[in-house]
């Protein structure tokens, strides 16, 4: 960080004009967008003129179907499929790409399976998958003639006999499903070998983070020394989050990378020569940035105004009453642990949680405590709530919005709401997206009010430089990408943005490199943290409290939010998911 011996998260509260390239807020977003500039020259510009053709011509004739039959024909579906066939990934450059910015894959009771299959052992998969393969695609040809004349009868009768749409929407549902089986039987094992990629992924890596470090003034030879032990410490965190077993659980990678770094720093104590390369802000600060272009406006507007509602009005006040709950009725001796929990809680997990402790000046004892919290409740609640939903039975819907408003992380969020369905996981992750517009809002509204209420001077007025000293400056980086990329996705249109911002930009380069810098930083976090120096802050069990608290009065207020908006003011939105 920019003065190790600080230790509080924002460690000077001046601004000079060599900030932009002493500091590293500033240096995270240089590096953030150098990524995404990157990104859009490979992922927007070097698109193919084939993309938009295929698109329109789709476009027409899902039109020119769904006008014709009262249900999806086979034209339309295979024009579905057609479009949705058109993606970003699919660049030969984005398949190199992502090879080299592969993380450890998942496995059940080998660790090596998930840096390496051989050639041979890929073969021996698939020639054991092949009879099933088969049969799949055998299953879904005879679908797809079953198909063909139920749709068939339904044609010759002008589409007026409701018996035959039904029977010919039931035969075509077959074959979509026959047709999915068969894809995914017929998936081809590959070798691979991250033995090779992941020592030149370090060496980017270090390299990329190095030039910060060495404008910045810091010692770039202990930190590229240091790196390595971080990077090494850090795939063994990642293949312990890839267990199967783990991975249902929600133990994934980055609760390893902190627990793993924990127990390294807590038993043999994390080596000097690693210290200089746990630099914990530079690189979730960079990820964050990062995160922005996944923040789209026209994905908000989408869902409406019953999402906006859910995350926009629940957050806020969810956020307030359980900061006024920790001071006032629980008595925190630290409000910067409160606040930072509290937003932690409320906003979006792990990336509020830094905003937060930037713009308070958390100490890092404070911000480690908060994360740790949010893991921990994040793996609980991803397999707790969605079969608690099952078991209210409620709508899919509704469920879905209330995972997305009370479930911390982003990643935890989809894969609850895919516990449900569809639909669940499309509102969970769609509002949780709208609730990370919060963290830039969140970041000013607790540097304002640090300045004008909690580390007032007497006798004197707070200034707009003051606020601006204190405001978290990477935070301009994730709002600025964020509008950067919504702009993008709107000049391409819904289809064409998705391809390639969706399934081109985030899921091509930003996604992985993130979670890669994420991952990083939470190793940095374990490797930094003393056991000791964190038992003051639990005293009491105030910030277990506080937490379990504050997310039973969210989960509380996120159910009747999301009922009120989603099924008595706005069930048109609803009916249209």
């Amino acid at each position: 960080m920019a003065n190790e011996n600080s230790n509080v998260v924002v460690d000077r509260a001046q601004s000079h004009w060599s900030d932009l390239w002493k500091k590293e807020d500033y240096w995270a977003i240089w590096l953030g967008f150098a990524l995404l500039i990157a990104a859009i020259c490979i992922f927007i510009n070097g698109a193919p003129a084939s993309y938009k053709e295929t698109i329109d011509k789709s476009n027409a004739i899902m039109k020119v179907e769904a006008e014709k039959a009262p249900f999806k024909t086979i034209a339309y579906i295979q024009a579905q499929d057609a479009k949705k066939g058109v993606v970003g990934t699919n660049l030969p450059i984005a398949k190199e790409i992502k090879a080299f910015i592969a993380s450890p894959g998942k496995w059940t009771d080998n660790p090596v399976k998930s840096m390496f299959t051989s050639q041979a052992e890929a073969d021996a998969k698939n020639a054991a998958n092949k009879e099933k393969a088969e049969a799949a695609k055998a299953k879904a040809e005879s679908s797809f003639a079953a198909a063909q004349a139920a749709e068939k009868l339904a044609a010759d009768a002008g589409y007026k006999d409701a018996s035959l749409n039904t029977a010919a929407e039931a035969a075509i549902k077959d074959w979509t499903k026959a047709k999915a089986d068969a894809s995914k039987a017929s998936a081809k094992a590959k070798p691979v070998n991250l033995f090779t990629t992941l020592p030149l992924l370090m060496v980017a890596f270090a390299l990329f983070f190095g030039i910060g470090i060495f404008v910045m003034g810091q010692n770039l030879p202990k930190f590229l020394i240091g790196f390595v032990g971080l990077f090494v410490v850090v795939v063994i965190a990642m293949i312990l989050g890839k267990q199967s077993t783990m991975a249902y659980y929600g133990i994934g990678v980055e609760p390893w990378g902190i627990m793993f770094g924990m127990i390294i720093a807590n038993t043999i104590g994390t080596p000097q020569w690693m210290k200089p390369a746990l630099q914990v802000e530079y690189f979730i600060k960079t990820g964050l940035v990062l995160l922005g272009a996944e923040i789209l406006f026209d994905k908000i507007i989408a869902i409406g105004t019953a999402g906006i509602f859910v995350a926009w009005v629940v957050t806020p006040i969810v956020l307030i009453t359980t900061f006024i709950f920790g001071q006032k009725v629980l008595k925190m001796a630290s409000p910067t642990l409160n606040i930072t929990i509290s937003a932690d809680m409320s906003v979006c997990g792990t990336s509020a949680a830094i905003a937060a402790a930037a713009a308070c000046r958390a100490k890092k004892e404070e911000l480690t405590l908060a994360l740790g919290l949010s893991m921990t409740f994040t793996a609980i609640m991803m397999v707790a709530l969605p079969a608690f939903i099952k078991y209210l039975g409620l709508p899919e819907v509704l469920g879905g919005a209330w995972i997305g408003g009370t479930v911390d992380s982003t990643g935890a969020v989809a894969a609850a709401g895919a516990l449900l369905g569809p639909k669940a996981m499309y509102v969970a992750a769609t509002i949780k997206m709208i609730q990370n517009v919060l963290i830039g809002v969140t970041a000013f509204g607790i540097a304002v009010y640090w300045c004008t209420s909690v580390e007032k001077t007497a006798g004197r007025e707070t200034s707009l430089m003051e606020i601006w000293h204190r405001f978290p400056k990477f935070v301009i980086g994730f709002l600025t990408a964020s509008i950067i990329f919504s702009i993008y996705s709107a000049d391409l249109g819904p289809d064409l943005g998705t391809a390639l911002i969706n399934k081109g930009v985030i899921d091509g380069i930003e996604k992985g490199v993130r979670t890669w810098f994420f991952v990083l930083a939470f190793t940095a976090i374990g490797l930094s943290t003393n056991f000791r120096e964190l038992a003051p802050y639990f005293k009491g069990g105030k910030p277990l409290i506080l937490y379990v608290c504050g997310q039973s009065f969210n989960l509380a207020l996120t159910l009747l939010m999301a009922y009120v908006m989603f099924y008595l003011v706005f069930p048109e939105i609803t009916a249209k998911i």
